[in-house]
């Protein structure tokens, strides 16, 4: 079996202010990548941070393109919850 977990989003998928968002995430479990598809495409201080269930961040990357993966190498089987935040931190 490979990496298989979970991702859970603990905010609005939508920022209102910069129209930014998580549109889809799949696959959902997922084994080997995870792909994030945004709404627009971010800003230069956008971040996506995954954090494992213990509250550990395990992950984080400033997405360039609307479209993008993630590998899963090292991560371990479980629940992840994703946060993508603007400049202003929201």
């Amino acid at each position: 079996m490979g990496t298989t977990f979970s991702l859970f989003a603990q905010y609005k998928s939508v920022n209102q202010e910069a129209g930014l968002g998580v549109q889809k995430y799949y696959p959902n479990p997922a084994t080997s990548i995870i792909n994030f598809e945004l709404t627009k495409t971010a800003d230069k201080q956008s971040i996506l941070q995954v954090y494992n269930f213990m509250g550990r961040k395990v992950y984080e990357a400033v997405p360039r393109i609307q479209l993008f993966s993630v590998s899963l190498e090292g991560f371990y089987r479980g629940v992840y919850i994703y946060q993508l935040r603007n400049r202003y931190g929201k």
